[in-house]
């Protein structure tokens, strides 16, 4: 299951909305990369149009404007008000999202799955961007920036006990991603990606 969570105005993260992406069109609004990054985009950054947006993507307002409909189509966006005519503002849908249920329908079986790899191409290319750029930053970013990798012996209630511990680390600091006044001096956007899966290709017949 692949999930991202997001902010509203509660309390306690355990009763931010949450949706469970059940139907076909839904995940196909995900599955697209342009429009990862303009979700992304709207998330970090707040509202904007799609000529602000297609700035920083190196699009055309058309293009843009065209998957802004898609996402929000999908329930991920919205319109904000303050918008004129072809110049319409959008903004993101604070809510946290899950997918990929072992019960899914056929078709929406195919669909998360299309929009799960392209989510980690996203990824591995944010990634790739990073190592390659990594020289530019500073160097006490540097030096805290990680990836790491291991291969553990679990049973299948260790992983989900290991799943919900590392889900509680984001937790702890997801609050700031969606109030910018909870944001302290110095901090930035920091992708952290996290998987358990079993090793099939390391697995041996019994």
């Amino acid at each position: 299951m692949t999930e991202d969570s997001s902010t509203p105005s509660a309390e306690h993260p355990e009763n931010w909305p949450q949706r469970q992406l059940r139907d076909a069109t839904s995940l196909r609004a995900l599955a697209h990369p342009l429009r990862l990054r303009l979700l992304e985009l709207l998330g970090v950054h707040g509202p904007a149009t799609a000529t602000e947006l297609a700035e920083r993507v190196g699009h055309s307002p058309a293009n843009c404007s065209w998957h802004l409909r898609q996402l929000a189509a999908g329930g991920f966006i919205e319109e904000a008000e303050g918008g004129t005519g072809r110049q319409r503002i959008w903004r993101f849908v604070p809510s946290g999202s899950s997918y990929g249920y072992s019960d899914d329908a056929p078709e929406v079986a195919e669909a998360a799955a299309t929009a799960s790899a392209i989510q980690l191409e996203h990824e591995v290319d944010e990634l790739r961007t990073w190592r390659a750029t990594r020289h530019t930053d500073s160097d006490r970013w540097r030096d805290v920036a990680f990836t790491t990798q291991s291969i553990l012996w679990l049973t299948a209630d260790e992983l989900e006990e290991l799943s919900e511990q590392v889900a509680e680390l984001y937790l702890r600091q997801v609050r700031r991603h969606f109030e910018p006044e909870t944001r302290p001096t110095g901090s930035r956007p920091v992708r952290l990606i996290a998987w358990g899966i079993p090793a099939k290709n390391l697995e041996t017949e019994e």
